[in-house]
């Protein structure tokens, strides 16, 4: 059995078609195709389902990855033992991280990491829901407390406190009047975030320990992404409230294209986590990184 087929296979299912696995992989999709072909002719099994919209793997497909995922794991623990004799480390680091995090934390520490190791490529791959980053071939990823799983390892990444920031353009407000309380917000056209599966983020408020919620409506909803910065958009053109980190509104609250409402009431909370799992080798990308982060949270270069 060829273990570049295998390989194939499992890039090619992680990543959910020949075409993302190749860019991801710097190879063709039709090798991939051909390499999958090969393998399942071999075993006399299909691995993937295939349509003309998606590729996802079959019964058989995923017991195979089960089986294969820690064996993959195992060999890239094996070959990045050499990364030891190497001045500085190579390799990839595969990180998951959410939509606010890649706007608001990543820019600064990539590009500084970066500088620091340019042997090393970074992969981020967006994405808001929770998954678990090793079944999906991450080294790494980032999010807030209360979603990180009890047998990873956490360590601060990025500011410590962030706000949830209010605000609209200063024409709807002369228009339609600034609210005072929270709850007047239920009489506003509010611009609403709505995730993959179909919820809708609550908006919180906070003021002297007493915390509001709320479900406001309003003309535009918009997927988390590159789809904020419309929301964003239409809030400082005067189509209607924004509820947002405040470091996403920053640039227009200063220019003042957004004016802020409802400030003693921004809630504030702690900030996202970096995390991976403990238990098992770590790559040398990944320690780089780690590294880097602890260091930067000593220096409070980030806080």
């Amino acid at each position: 059995m060829e273990l570049n087929d295998l390989a194939a296979f499992v890039s090619v299912a992680r990543a959910g078609g020949f075409r993302d696995a190749a860019r991801s992989g710097g190879v063709s999709a039709s090798s991939l195709s051909i390499a999958v072909r090969r393998l399942e002719s071999k075993l006399g099994l299909r691995l993937l389902n295939r349509t003309t919209r998606s590729v996802a793997p079959t019964e058989a497909g995923l017991r195979l990855i089960e089986k294969l995922t820690p064996l993959f794991g195992e060999m890239e623990a094996a070959l990045d033992v050499l990364n030891g004799f190497r001045d500085t480390p190579t390799g990839t680091l595969k990180l998951n991280v959410p939509s606010s995090t890649a706007r608001i934390v990543l820019p600064n520490v990539i590009a500084s990491f970066l500088k620091q190791y340019p042997d090393i490529r970074v992969e981020v791959v967006v994405e808001d829901g929770f998954v678990d980053v090793l079944s999906i071939g991450c080294d790494a990823g980032i999010r807030y407390d209360e979603r990180l799983e009890q047998d990873m390892i956490a360590i601060p990444i990025g500011p410590r406190v962030q706000r949830f920031a209010t605000a609209a353009g200063p024409a709807y407000l002369d228009a339609h009047g600034r609210p005072e309380h929270p709850r007047e917000l239920l009489s506003h056209a509010c611009l609403r975030a709505q995730f993959a599966g179909g919820a809708t983020p609550t908006w919180y408020f906070e003021r002297d320990g007493e915390v509001l919620q709320l479900n406001p409506s309003g003309p535009l909803i918009v997927r988390p992404g590159a789809a904020i910065d419309l929301a964003v958009s239409c809030a400082a053109a005067g189509v209607g409230v924004i509820h947002l980190f405040e470091d996403m509104l920053r640039a227009q609250l200063d220019s003042g294209a957004l004016e802020p409402i409802l400030e003693p009431w921004w809630q504030r909370f702690s900030g996202p986590f970096l995390y991976y799992p403990g238990g098992r080798h770590m790559p040398a990308p990944l320690r780089a990184f780690v590294d880097f982060v602890k260091a930067a949270n000593a220096g409070g270069s980030r806080d």
